[in-house]
């Protein structure tokens, strides 16, 4: 994660906001007198929300490690050749 000033920061607003959205990529901005800031996109801050609401749901973690165990044990669902190709529009 690049780090830069508040100061640079607010020189160059419009371009490390388009660079934020466009590289998904959030920037640590440091305050001299105070605590540091974290600017990200709107839908990364989103996606971080989603993925801390599966981890700290106890049945959700629950259901995917049921699933990776069955993957992993090959006893998985597996469609026949005419439900893949109804699948993919063959």
């Amino acid at each position: 994660m690049n780090s830069i000033s508040v100061n640079q920061f607010r020189d160059n607003l419009k371009t490390y906001v388009e660079q934020t959205v466009s590289e998904h990529e959030p920037i640590k901005v440091t305050r001299r007198a105070g605590e540091a800031f974290i600017v990200m996109s709107a839908d990364d801050w989103e996606r971080e929300q989603e993925t801390l609401h599966v981890l700290q749901s106890s049945s959700l973690m629950q259901q995917i490690a049921e699933s990776m165990k069955t993957h992993t044990n090959k006893k998985g669902y597996k469609p026949t050749k005419e439900q893949l190709d109804e699948i993919t529009n063959l």
